[in-house]
This record gives structure tokens, C-alpha cells and sequence, in this order.
């Protein structure tokens, strides 16, 4: 196995073409150069600092610290759907409804892959657990993002015509349903084209890895097929879940719009 090394040398002329980029964007006045010279470092501390969480935790494989750094992720995760939103809940709502719905999908997703599927043993190994939930975290996480941000921001915008259909008769679920519809579709989209694409157009980060790390062509493209499939069902679940707590919380009881319990992200 030739497995080639990297070090800060090959790391600094990488970074390179991120200067240049960002040089490139103050030049023609795009306002994107301090997002991308933040983003590159935030890139090089996360996943130096990761590189070494990682390390501890296969050296000891404890159950407590690896449940530990997997409800550190959950939280994360759960921040970055709240401030994703242009129009957010207020309150804990915020933070609770994509965190929740993330935790039912992801986690329970990921056990079942690593109790039925994979099965090393102990089934917690965090070579196979920690990677793994933490793509299905951070694809769920954009489901859920796009989800709630398109259904809210429809009903805001169709205010009068979530009414009418409550003053029509019908039930929140049913004045709510064709904009949850299309929140579920919105929210789908990078998920089905990333599973059409893949193979074709792009290798995916997992198997491009696994390739790069010496393994056969083969082994790579089975977990890929298996991540592909996990992913999926978590996004879709995820992002079903979510928006259906997102649309309950939009009614009250009496089956009243209550959009004063979203603000603004400006707030």
C-alpha cells in the first residue's frame, strides 16, 4: 500500500490557491475575501483539532467519550440550522426542531448501519461510528436548513392564502400541505442529484479517500453505494420530520397562523 504523506509544506502551497482567490475577489470588489480567508482558517484549526479528538478516541474506543463528542456534533449541527434560516422560530423552537429531528434520523440511521450492516466489533468502534455519523449529521443538516427555510419563508409570504384555506374548513395540516410539499422537494434536490451524479460527474468524498488511502477500487465504491443509501434516507426522513414539527408549530390549538413565532435572522 503507497500510501503518500502530506505535510505543511504541500498544505502551504494548497492554501495558495485560496489567497489567490481571495486576492482575485478584492480586486473586482466581490466582498468575499475576509468569508474565505476566515473560512480557510476555521478549515485548518477544525480539522487539525479533529485530527487529534480522532486520535484519543481510537486509541481508547470508550463508549462515554465517544458519546460524548457525538452529541458535541448534534449540537453543532443543530446551531448551524437555526442561524441557516432567514425566517427562524423564536425561543428554543429554533434550536429544538432541527436538532430533534436530526437526532431521530442521523442517529438512529447510523445505528442501524453499524448494528446490521457493518457490525464491527464493539459496534461503537469510532473508525466506523464517528465517520459515519458525521456525514450523515452534516447532509441531514443542509435537508433540514433548506427544508424549514423554504417552508417558512412560503408562509410568510403566503399568509393570506394559508388563511383563506383555514377559513375554508380546512385543518392546519391541509392549509400548510402544499407548502410543505414544496419545502420536501427543495430540500431533496442536492440529495437526488448528488445520488444521479455520482460515479459520472463527481467521486465522492469518501471514496475518493479510500481510494487515496490504498484500498480497492471495489471496497471504495461499496461504502460509497451504502453511504449514498444512508445519506438519503437521512436527509429524507430528516427533512420530513422537521418540517412537519415546523408546520405544527406555525398553528396554535385553535388552528390559527401564529407567525409571530418566527423572527428574523436579523433579530
Amino acid at each position: 500500500m503507497n500510501i503518500i504523506s502530506l505535510g505543511p509544506t504541500e498544505l502551504a502551497l494548497a492554501s495558495i490557491l485560496v489567497i489567490a482567490l481571495a486576492v482575485i475577489s478584492t480586486l473586482q470588489q466581490l466582498g468575499l475575501a475576509k468569508k474565505l480567508l476566515i473560512a480557510a482558517a476555521r478549515t485548518v484549526i477544525q480539522l487539525t483539532l479533529v485530527g487529534f479528538v480522532l486520535k484519543a478516541l481510537f486509541a481508547t474506543s470508550d463508549l462515554f467519550w465517544i458519546s460524548i463528542v457525538a452529541f458535541v456534533m448534534l449540537s453543532i449541527a443543530g446551531r448551524e440550522v437555526m442561524y441557516r434560516q432567514e425566517r427562524r422560530f423564536s425561543g428554543i423552537w429554533g434550536f429544538g426542531i432541527g436538532t430533534t429531528s436530526m437526532f431521530l434520523s442521523s442517529f438512529f440511521i447510523t445505528l442501524l448501519t453499524l448494528q446490521f450492516i457493518i457490525t464491527p466489533t464493539p459496534w461503537y468502534t469510532p473508525q466506523y461510528s464517528i465517520p459515519i455519523l458525521g456525514m450523515m449529521l452534516g447532509n441531514t443538516m443542509n435537508s433540514i436548513s433548506l427544508g424549514l427555510d423554504k417552508m417558512t419563508h412560503e408562509a410568510w409570504r403566503e399568509k393570506g392564502t394559508i388563511e383563506a384555506r383555514l377559513l375554508m374548513g380546512h385543518s392546519w395540516q391541509e392549509a400548510i400541505l402544499p407548502f410543505r410539499k414544496a419545502a420536501l422537494r427543495t430540500s431533496m434536490i442536492p440529495t437526488i442529484n448528488a445520488m444521479a451524479a455520482v460515479g459520472l460527474v463527481s467521486l465522492p468524498g469518501m471514496m475518493t479517500g479510500q481510494i487515496l488511502a490504498g484500498n480497492p477500487p471495489q471496497t471504495a465504491v461499496k461504502y460509497q453505494i451504502l453511504i449514498m443509501f444512508m445519506i438519503t434516507a437521512g436527509a429524507g426522513f430528516g427533512a420530513m420530520l422537521a418540517t412537519w414539527l415546523g408546520a405544527k408549530r406555525l398553528f396554535d390549538d385553535r388552528h390559527r397562523l401564529r407567525l409571530d413565532r418566527l423572527q428574523s435572522s436579523s433579530q
